[in-house]
């Protein structure tokens, strides 16, 4: 029972040479096409794609320079977003599947036409000797031998698509994003992509991109399948007070007990920041806050290498599919308990626009629970810092299918500052606070995939202390936050719900 386990204390991780590696994420605030809407010439995009290029090429520079091994680059870092179906048209190359050929894109530009991008990128890494993964737009042939019924309408695929070079220009991966995010330009493949590929100072990584990392294929299939490292380029559009990009993606490492190399685009009229190296045992990371610059950052860390896990052990400690009452949310299960009253009223409010039921804390120090149907998450408390007068929190709890913007199912502990001094705004959207507390958080799940976060004021994450027992109980502990609390959560997903 590993995975999922966070050690806190890792007293035998030391991070020599030898079993650790350099990582850098970039994020980057990507140069923009004025109307994406707009079809343009082939010529046009590729001028338009070489501005993004270049800061690539000079990102990849100061990485190489402060010893990185690996750099990840964002979703749609290189055309930008909202394209449509014909309009991304002159942006796309057709990319060869690493799995049936082997082909170096700088060392042999002319075996394949129209695919300066692969070039440029292949010749990046070999120059200075990184692997890379960057993400960029692929235009498939649809072969009527495969799927002649699942073709689209205008006889190709189109897919957001992450690409991995090896240090010496290889092209070593090509993943197509399996959960899309209202991207019109693009389709979704045929079949589940599960992609990996190895490296000489840290084994095997996968590849996921943005939405992805809330659903269960092909983030948890890589995870079931020993996958320790985990790249993921994103456009990352913030949802405070439980999915923003730091918070969810920190909390997806130490969750999942891997290692993940996020890159988030950065644009502040579409509240995209946020980009980090977390590992379950730490995190470098980068979110801007109001009035900083609105430009982009590299992140460089030295990171364990986090040994694969077995198969058989993988998929015993992780399986998503609990005990027989694991299959319903509440009210439903058969010969469930009632939960035990809360002594305190409770109240329904809107949060990620999911009803939570909520019951405030204001008293000094205190033990409150509150369920929704028969998931109840109870909170021990003590305030080291804390203005009632200025400042209102509640502890919420929803078990459910959200299903705006993406159906997933969910059992969510969260303590939150509301945003003003009425029991209706708990829930909103809050970034900064100064109360304090020391805390323990917990519930009984009836998964094994919950997902741990502190998120404080300025939007700096904690490092919890978590713990697990047997019978899905999870308990995260934290004293001495360094700023007030915004957000602790445990972020439970049912995976095995989501599609009831």
């Amino acid at each position: 029972m590993l995975l999922f386990l966070l050690l806190v204390f890792c007293l035998g991780e030391t991070e020599s040479a030898a079993d650790s590696y350099v990582a850098a994420v970039y994020e980057h605030r990507v140069v923009l096409k004025p109307d994406p809407r707009v079809p343009v010439s082939r010529r046009e995009a590729l001028i338009h794609m070489q501005k993004n290029l270049d800061v690539y090429e000079q990102q990849a520079a100061r990485a190489a320079q402060q010893g990185a091994q690996i750099i990840v680059f964002p979703e749609d870092g290189l055309q930008g977003f909202n394209f449509t179906r014909s309009s991304i048209s002159g942006y796309m190359e057709t990319v060869p599947d690493p799995q049936e050929e082997s082909w170096n894109p700088c060392t042999e530009p002319d075996r394949h036409n129209n695919t300066e991008v692969l070039q440029r990128l292949s010749c990046m890494a070999r120059s200075y000797s990184l692997y890379l993964v960057a993400n960029m737009a692929d235009r498939q042939p649809c072969p009527l031998k495969t799927a002649p019924s699942s073709c689209p309408p205008d006889g190709h695929w189109q897919f957001n698509t992450n690409v991995a070079f090896s240090s010496d220009g290889l092209l070593v991966a090509r993943y197509h994003k399996q959960n899309l995010y209202f991207e019109e330009s693009f389709d979704t493949p045929p079949k589940l992509e599960v992609i990996t590929f190895d490296t000489p100072f840290a084994g095997k990584f996968g590849l996921i991109i943005c939405f992805d990392i809330l659903f269960h294929d092909p983030a948890i299939v890589l995870v079931e399948r020993g996958v320790r490292q985990v790249i993921f380029p994103t456009a990352w559009m913030n949802a405070l007070p439980l999915l923003d990009s730091i918070q969810f993606h920190r909390a997806f490492s130490l969750g999942a007990n891997v290692t993940v190399l996020s890159a988030n685009i950065r644009n502040d009229r579409l509240i995209m920041t946020g980009s980090g190296i977390f590992t379950p045992f730490s995190a470098t990371f980068h979110h801007a806050v109001k009035e900083d610059p609105e430009e982009g950052r590299l992140l460089v860390a030295r990171v364990p290498v986090l040994e694969p896990m077995g198969v058989n052990e993988e998929a015993e400690s992780t399986s998503s599919e609990p005990s027989e009452s694991g299959h319903c949310y509440k009210d439903s299960c058969p010969g469930s308990a009632s939960p035990a009253p809360s002594s305190y009223p409770t109240f329904t409010a809107y949060m990620m626009r999911d009803p939570y039921k909520f019951v405030l804390i204001n008293k000094s120090e205190d033990n409150v629970t509150v369920c929704d149907g028969t998931f109840c998450c109870h909170l021990q408390y003590k305030w080291t810092a804390h203005d009632q007068r200025k400042e209102l929190y509640a502890l919420g709890a929803f078990a459910g299918t959200h299903t705006v913007h993406g159906r997933y199912a969910l059992q969510v502990c969260a303590v939150v500052r509301c945003a003003g001094l009425e029991p209706s705004s708990c829930g909103q959207k809050v970034e900064e606070a100064e109360s304090k507390m020391d805390f323990l958080l917990e519930a009984t799940f009836q998964t094994k995939y919950v997902y741990p976060s502190v998120l404080v004021n300025r939007m700096v994450l904690e490092q919890p202390k978590l713990e697990r027992t047997a019978g899905g109980r999870v308990a995260m502990m934290q004293s001495n936050l360094s700023g007030g609390l915004i957000t602790a959560c445990l972020y439970g997903r049912m995976y095995h719900l989501d599609n009831e």
